[in-house]
C-alpha cells in the first residue's frame, strides 16, 4: 500500500498538523507494537507521552491533543479512524472467483459466476450462492440454503438445509448454522425428540465467530438481526430472536425463545434462561446468570443477575465479611470472658 501521511489524513476525514505531508506510511499499529514509518493512535492525554516517545511516524488523536514532536492527524473518533486506517493495510486476500475441481455441487444449485468455491465444498440441491460470495474449503451448504451477495464463509463451517444467510455476512471457521435445538419431551419410556422443522435467518452484515452454533427453530425461525456481531464459541438456541446491532461475546449461552431487542450487549460466559425478553440497549455483564426479563437501557450483573448498581453494593459488602467475622469472634470471646467473671462472682471489667 503506497500512501502518504497527507493522503491518509484525507482518507480518514482528518486534519494533518505538524508537517510530514509527503512522508510515506508503511503501516498502522497499536502503541505497543508501532515501528518506524507506521502510524499509531491515542484517545486521551494519558497515552500521549508514550506515543511521542515511540517510533511512530505520526499519531491519530482527537483535536484536543497536540504535540510539537510528531505530526498528528486530528479526528473526532481516533479509535474508529484507526480501524479505517488498518483496513488500508489489510494484507489478507480472498480467493478469486471460480469453482475448485473437488467441490461437490448439486446440479440444481445456483452459483453466481463471480462466487469463489473452495476445495471439497459441498453444496446441496437448489441452494443459491450470490455474487461475490467466498466459500472456503470444506464448507457444507445444505439443500435450499440461500446465501446473499458478498458473504464470506470460512473453512469447515456448516449451513444446514433451508437456512437463509443475508448479504455481506461473515461466518468464521467451524460455525454451525441450523442444527437441531435441544427439543425433547419426557415420557415414561424416555425422551421423545421434537423435530425441528423451522429455519435460521441471518440478516445482512452479521458476523459469526468461530465454532459458534445457532440452532434452527422448532417451528418458525431463529433470527439474527442486521449488523449483529457474535463472538467465538457462542450458543444461540432454537427460536431465539436477536435484534439489529447486538453484540454477543465469547462463550455466552442464550436459551430457547429469548428475545433480544436492538443494541443489546451480552458479556462473555453469561447465561440466559429460556423465554426472556431483553429491552433495547440493555447490557448483561460477563458471567451473569440471567433468569428475569431486563428493561431497556438497563445493566445487570451477578448470579443470579440483578441491577448492576445493586450487585456492586453486594460485592463491596461481601469483601468486608472476613473482617466482620474476625470482629464477631473477638466479641464472642469477650462475652464468654464476661460471663465467666459474672458466674465466679467477680466484678466485670469494662
Amino acid at each position: 500500500m503506497n500512501i502518504t501521511l497527507a493522503q491518509l489524513a484525507v482518507h480518514l476525514g482528518g486534519t494533518l498538523v505538524g508537517g510530514g505531508a509527503d512522508c510515506p506510511v508503511t503501516g498502522i499499529a497499536g502503541l505497543d507494537t508501532v515501528a518506524e514509518g507506521e502510524v499509531t493512535f491515542v484517545t486521551s492525554e494519558r497515552y500521549l507521552d508514550a506515543a511521542v516517545q515511540s517510533s511512530a511516524l505520526a499519531i491519530i488523536a482527537p483535536p484536543s491533543l497536540f504535540v510539537a514532536e510528531k505530526p498528528m492527524i486530528h479526528v473526532d473518533d481516533p479509535r474508529t479512524a484507526f480501524a479505517h486506517a488498518l483496513s488500508l493495510f489489510d494484507w489478507r486476500r480472498h480467493p478469486l472467483p471460480g469453482i475448485h475441481p473437488s467441490a461437490q455441487l448439486a446440479r440444481s444449485a445456483g452459483i453466481h459466476a463471480h462466487a469463489a468455491i473452495g476445495a471439497h465444498v459441498a453444496v446441496g440441491e437448489f441452494a443459491i450462492i450470490g455474487d461475490g460470495c467466498v466459500i472456503y474449503p470444506n464448507v457444507v451448504i445444505g439443500d435450499h440454503v440461500e446465501i446473499g451477495p458478498g458473504t464470506i464463509i470460512y473453512p469447515n463451517a456448516v449451513i444446514y438445509s433451508r437456512c437463509t444467510i443475508g448479504q455481506r455476512v461473515i461466518i468464521h471457521a467451524g460455525a454451525i448454522i441450523g442444527s437441531d435445538g435441544l427439543g425433547f419431551q419426557p415420557t415414561r419410556d424416555g425422551w421423545v425428540k421434537l423435530p425441528h422443522l423451522g429455519t435460521v435467518i441471518i440478516e445482512d452484515d452479521v458476523e459469526i465467530g468461530a465454532n459458534t452454533t445457532i440452532d434452527r427453530a422448532t417451528t418458525g425461525q431463529t433470527l439474527i438481526g442486521a449488523g449483529t456481531k457474535i463472538d467465538n464459541l457462542v450458543q444461540i438456541a432454537h427460536n431465539v430472536k436477536v435484534g439489529a446491532h447486538c453484540m454477543i461475546l465469547s462463550q455466552a449461552g442464550i436459551s430457547g425463545s429469548c428475545v433480544l431487542e436492538e443494541g443489546v450487549i451480552i458479556g462473555g460466559q453469561a447465561g440466559l434462561k429460556d423465554h426472556l425478553h431483553l429491552g433495547a440497549g440493555s447490557v448483561v455483564i460477563a458471567q451473569a446468570g440471567l433468569s428475569r426479563d431486563v428493561k431497556a437501557n438497563t445493566i445487570v450483573s451477578g448470579y443470579p443477575a440483578q441491577l448492576h448498581a445493586v450487585e456492586l453494593k453486594y460485592e463491596a459488602a461481601l469483601r468486608r465479611v472476613p473482617d466482620l467475622l474476625t470482629k464477631v469472634k473477638a466479641l464472642e470471646q469477650r462475652i464468654l470472658e464476661l460471663e465467666s467473671r459474672s458466674t465466679n462472682g467477680e466484678e466485670p471489667v469494662a
